[in-house]
């Protein structure tokens, strides 16, 4: 699932008929200010070759243009990982924008500290592309991702199935919601359950339906946009 949602702006309306419209030309103008930069940085050389391999199944290009990543933007990625998108945002946005890849801390000697350190030592070891990218340590139990209304958008992969099974999605939708600027995207991909699987089931497969994770960051105080 790709899921855009936005936190809701106050007394935010727009006149009937004019949504698609004006959708449209925001569509538009994003592309012409965007795109090219986009495709530079996802055409970049610097790419692992295994990363590149991904690109037909995981259209970088189409998903972060849906979000509207705007080479300006204050965009923070939740749990990157080994850092597959990292090397394309942390380029894309280096020259007018900002990138902070944000991790949950974790025991010195556990898998996930070795990746952190890793994306850490990839940023160090190539500051052409990453001297301005930035990394926030977080507490996976009670999130916080920096002074509140920072950002202009927040992406997460294919990790809310990670929250979901550990009972403390809630708490992430939250810091989501507090760090994001009002009118700010959030930018949700994770596998997809059939609708009206059961949430034993889902914690189990690690595939969620689209109603809980709307669910989540609707009660969070998002709304969805577009998926």
């Amino acid at each position: 699932m790709v899921l855009a949602l936005t936190a809701s702006v106050a007394g935010c309306a727009s006149m009937p008929g004019t949504r698609a419209q004006a959708a449209a030309e925001v569509d538009e103008a994003w592309a012409e200010a965007n795109g090219p930069l986009l495709a530079e940085a996802i055409a970049g050389p610097w790419r692992e070759a295994s990363n590149r391999a991904r690109d037909p199944y995981r259209h970088p290009q189409q998903t972060l243009a849906f979000f509207r990543v705007g080479s300006r933007s204050r965009v923070i990625e939740i749990s990157p990982g080994a850092g597959w998108y990292s090397e394309i945002l942390a380029p894309y946005l280096r020259g007018s924008g900002t990138y902070i890849a944000a991790t949950a801390s974790a025991p010195a000697d556990s898998a996930a500290a070795k990746r952190n350190a890793g994306l850490k030592a990839r940023f160090a070891g190539n500051p052409g592309l990453y001297d301005r990218a930035q990394y926030l340590e977080y507490d996976g139990k009670a999130p916080s991702l920096g002074a509140p209304g920072s950002a202009d958008v927040v992406l997460t992969f294919r990790n809310v199935h990670n929250w979901v099974a550990g009972d403390n999605a809630e708490a992430y939708f939250k810091a989501f919601y507090d760090v994001l600027k009002p009118g700010g995207v959030l930018g949700v991909v994770d596998h997809r359950a059939k609708p009206g699987t059961s949430l034993e089931t889902m914690k189990k497969s690690g595939y969620l339906t689209e109603d809980l994770v709307i669910d989540l960051a609707t009660r969070a105080g998002f709304r969805l946009d577009a998926s």
